[in-house]
């Protein structure tokens, strides 16, 4: 097996409950994800990786195949290492649950790159931040990219950061999204890293990747997603769809 789509689905979440399997417009938001995952062309299977049977339960009910994991995991990327750590994959795609709006050609360009470049252990995505309001939200985290498009920091703040004198009027910024691809040896690497100054600084686990000296790819999008971490995000997302509809 080449690749493989794991979506950790946790049902317990400090923010907000239950999010997962909050209806939007007709479907709990699980739902939504998985559907838009199974379009991508690059997979080779996809896994609900849950801990909550209420989670669970659900997911069969759409037809997708679920693995329960340990309630004890700290995180996704770890809930991940334990579906696929006896599997014969070369290819590990993180599909966040909490984005509705994922699109499948999102997680076709990361699984492309890690497959088509050996030299990549880790690939995610970006898109050019279009609303200025969204350049200082601490909640939109932003990524510069050096000329190759490997990441050269995260943060939550804006970056670049434009000088009063500086002799550009309009630099880009660009939004990064939350979808990971690893090889599978790295994910392993990944989970054996210990948290760094940075990630603890601006709370983004994947700093201490950057941290330790390894690279990630990271590929632009034109298409854009809206995470739910609040029940809030939750009604916005909706007036969003109806409004597309």
């Amino acid at each position: 097996m080449e690749v493989i789509g794991v979506i950790p689905a946790r049902y317990s979440s400090t923010r907000f409950e239950g999010k997962v399997l909050a209806d939007i417009l007709g479907k709990p938001m699980i739902q939504h994800v998985w559907e838009r995952a199974k379009q991508a062309k690059t997979l080779d299977d996809l896994i609900i990786a849950c801990d909550d049977e209420r989670v669970a339960n659900v997911a069969r009910e759409f037809g997708s195949k679920v693995v329960m994991t340990s309630k004890g995991h700290a995180s996704g990327t770890d809930r991940i290492i334990e579906i696929v750590n006896p599997l014969d994959v070369k290819i590990v795609i993180n599909i966040q649950a909490d984005e509705p709006l994922i699109h499948p050609m999102m997680i076709d360009s990361v699984a492309r790159a890690l497959s088509e470049d050996s030299s990549l252990s880790m690939a995610t995505i970006m898109r050019k931040i279009e609303d200025p309001l969204s350049i200082n939200d601490p909640h939109v985290v932003k990524v510069v990219v050096d000329k190759n498009n490997f990441a050269l920091y995260f943060s939550r703040a804006a970056i670049p950061h434009l000088a009063v004198n500086s002799e550009v009027e309009s630099p880009a910024y660009y939004k990064h999204i939350g979808l990971y691809g690893y090889t599978k040896d790295f994910l392993f690497i990944c989970k054996n890293l210990p948290p760094s100054a940075l990630e603890k600084t601006e709370c983004l686990e994947q700093l201490r990747v950057l941290e330790e000296g390894f690279r990630i790819k990271v590929i632009e999008t034109k298409y854009d997603t809206v995470g739910v971490d609040t029940p809030q995000d939750l009604e916005k997302l909706k007036e969003y769809l109806l409004k597309q509809k």
